[in-house]
C-alpha cells in the first residue's frame, strides 16, 4: 500500500506557495495564517514520518513508475530526521517573522514555502538529477529571501550569492553528466549497484564526476576554501530567513553523507578513500577559519555567520568517516548545530533591535537591552556553540572526539577541535562582555540620539524555546544518541535502501 504522507513535505509547500502568490491582495494577515498553519502541519507530518521510518526505508514512486525509470522519493531514518529538524526550525522562524519581518517586503511567505519545498525535496529525493532540481528550487527561493527588505547591502550580497551558485550549478551538471555517461543512471540506489560492477576503464571518469559533485556539495555547506560567500550573505539576510538558512548549509552535508555512504561505499576506483582524504583536511581548515573569524568579528552578524562555518567544520570532521560511531556523532552534532545556529541569528536580531545607532556592531551601546533574560539567552547560545557543558554542544563534541580517537586522524582531530574551542570561547567572551557589560564612552553617548526599538516578549520566547530544545538534546542524550546510531547503522546498510527502491536487485538481498 502506498503511503501518501511521504510526498506531503514536497507537495504541500509547493501548493501553499502558489496559493500565497494568488493571495497577495487578500492581506498579510491571511497569508500569515495559511503559512503558519501549513508549517505547523509539516511538523506533525515530519514526526509521523520519523516514526514510520523506524520500520525501514520506504520508497514512493511518482506516477507509479518503477525505479530507476521514474521519479522516486525515499524515506529512511536520515531523511526523516532532516525533515523533523527543518520543520521545527521553519516553524520557529516563521513565528518570528510574523512579528514584523514579513511586512518589510513582498512575497515573503511564498518564498519561505518554496524554500521548504526545495529543502524537503533534497532530503527525500532518490536520484541525483532531482537533487540538482531541488537544489535549484531552494536556491531560487533563497535569492528572494536574501533580498527581502531591500537595500544596497542586500543587493550586493545577493549578487555574490547568485554568482557563486550559478557556477556551482554548472559544475553540478557537469558532474551529473559524467556519472550518467559512465553508469547510464542517476537513481542513487541503481548507481550503488552499477558502480560496484563498473569496469576498470571507466573508473577515472567516475572519479572525476564524484570530485565535481563533492566540490559542489562542499560549496553548499561552506567548506573552506568555498566558505567565503556565507558570512557576507548571511550577514545581509533577514533574521527569520537566515534562521532557516542554518538548515540550508546542512543540505550540502546531507548530500555528502548520503552519496558517500550509498553510491560510493563500495570503494570502486578508490572514490570513497579519495573523498575521505579530501574531506578531513577541508573540514579541519573550515573549523580553523570559522573560529578565527569568530575571534576577529566586528559585528554580531559576523560572529553568528562564522560560527556556522566553524560548526560545519566540526560536523564534517566526524562525517568524513564511514564508520557507525563517527556518522552517529556527526548526526547528533548536526541536530545541535541547526538549533543553535537558528538561535544565534534570532538573538542577534533581538539585541540589534534594542540598540541605538550601533545596531549589531560589537561596541558598547547605552541602548543595549541589559535585561538578565536576554543576557542569559546569549550566554546559553554561546556555551552551546563553543561546546561547553551542560548543553548539547558539549555532548556532540565529546561524541565526535570519542569516535575519531582510534582512527588515523585522531590526534590531529583532537588538537583542532580542542584548540578551536578555545578560540570560540575567547570570541564569545569578548562579544558578551562588550554587549552586556561594558559601558560606552561619554562622547559616544552624545554623538547621536538613540534609535533603539523596544524588545517584545514574543521574540524572546521563541528563542528561549529553541534553546530549551538544545537542553533537551543533553537531557535525552542517551536515547537521542541511540537513535542516531540506528540511523548510522541503516545508512551503512546499502541493501535495505536498495531493497526499498529496487526490490528485485541482487544487491538488495545481500546481508550488510
Amino acid at each position: 500500500m502506498v503511503n501518501h504522507w511521504i510526498i506531503l513535505p514536497v507537495i504541500l509547500p509547493a501548493l501553499t506557495a502558489a496559493v500565497l502568490v494568488l493571495m497577495r491582495h487578500a492581506g498579510l494577515g491571511a497569508q500569515r495564517w495559511v503559512s503558519v498553519g501549513v508549517t505547523a502541519f509539516l511538523v506533525g507530518n515530519a514526526l509521523y514520518l520519523w516514526s514510520l521510518a523506524a520500520g525501514g526505508p520506504e520508497a514512493y514512486f511518482l506516477g507509479d513508475w518503477p525505479a530507476p525509470f521514474g521519479i522516486v522519493l525515499v524515506l529512511d531514518r536520515l531523511s526523516a530526521l532532516m525533515l523533523v529538524v527543518t520543520s521545527v526550525i521553519a516553524l520557529a522562524a516563521l513565528l518570528y517573522a510574523v512579528i514584523g519581518w514579513d511586512a518589510r517586503g513582498q512575497h515573503f511567505h511564498a518564498l519561505f514555502q518554496f524554500q521548504l519545498l526545495g529543502i524537503n525535496g533534497a532530503f527525500l529525493t532518490g536520484d541525483l538529477f532531482n537533487l540538482f532540481v531541488f537544489f535549484e528550487i531552494l536556491l531560487i527561493a533563497s535569492y528572494g529571501l536574501v533580498l527581502h527588505g531591500g537595500g544596497a547591502w542586500r543587493m550586493k550580497s545577493g549578487f555574490q550569492y547568485v554568482a557563486i551558485n550559478l557556477v556551482a550549478s554548472t559544475v553540478f551538471l557537469f558532474g551529473v553528466g559524467l556519472i550518467y555517461g559512465v553508469t547510464g543512471t542517476l537513481n542513487m540506489a541503481d548507481l550503488a549497484v552499477r558502480v560496484s560492477q563498473l569496469p576498470p576503464e571507466n573508473h577515472a571518469l567516475l572519479s572525476v564526476g564524484s570530485l565535481l559533485l563533492f566540490s559542489v556539495f562542499a560549496m553548499k555547506c561552506a567548506l573552506a576554501p568555498f566558505h567565503w560567500w556565507l558570512p557576507t550573505t548571511y550577514s545581509a539576510t533577514s533574521a527569520p530567513a537566515v534562521a532557516l538558512f542554518a538548515v540550508l548549509t546542512k543540505v550540502g552535508a546531507y548530500a555528502i553523507i548520503r552519496v558517500h555512504t550509498l553510491v560510493f561505499a563500495s570503494g570502486v576506483a578508490g572514490v570513497s578513500d579519495l573523498l575521505q582524504q579530501l574531506l578531513l583536511p577541508a573540514a579541519a581548515l573550515t573549523l580553523i577559519v570559522g573560529s578565527i573569524g569568530v575571534l576577529a568579528s566586528k559585528s554580531m552578524l559576523q560572529l553568528a555567520s562564522f560560527s556556522i562555518v566553524a560548526s560545519m567544520g566540526t560536523l564534517l570532521i566526524a562525517g568524513a568517516g564511514i564508520e557507525e560511531r563517527q556518522i552517529a556523532a556527526a548526526l547528533y552534532y548536526l541536530l545541535h548545530s541547526c538549533l543553535v545556529g537558528a538561535v544565534l541569528f534570532l538573538i542577534v536580531d533581538i539585541v540589534a533591535a534594542g540598540r541605538g545607532t550601533t545596531i549589531d556592531r560589537l561596541v558598547p551601546e547605552a541602548a543595549t537591552p541589559r535585561n538578565l533574560l536576554l543576557a542569559a539567552l546569549f550566554f546559553g547560545a554561546a556555551i552551546a556553540m563553543v561546546g561547553m557543558p551542560p548543553l548539547s554542544g558539549f555532548v556532540g563534541k565529546v561524541a565526535i572526539l570519542s569516535s575519531i580517537r582510534e582512527n588515523g586522524a585522531g590526534f590531529a582531530g583532537w588538537a583542532v577541535i580542542l584548540g578551536t574551542s578555545l578560540l570560540l570561547l575567547v570570541g564569545y567572551l569578548r562579544a558578551g562582555s562588550t554587549l552586556f557589560w561594558k559601558a560606552p564612552a561619554v562622547a559616544a553617548l552624545a554623538a547621536e540620539p538613540s534609535k533603539a526599538r523596544p524588545v517584545g516578549a514574543a521574540p524572546i520566547a521563541i528563542v528561549a524555546t529553541l534553546l530549551v530544545f538544545t537542553g533537551a538534546l543533553t537531557v535525552l542524550g542517551g536515547p537521542v544518541m541511540d537513535a542516531m546510531t540506528a540511523t548510522a547503522r541503516e545508512l551503512l546498510d546499502q541493501g535495505r535502501y536498495i531493497g526499498a527502491v529496487l526490490p528485485e536487485t541482487d544487491l538488495a538481498m545481500q546481508e550488510p
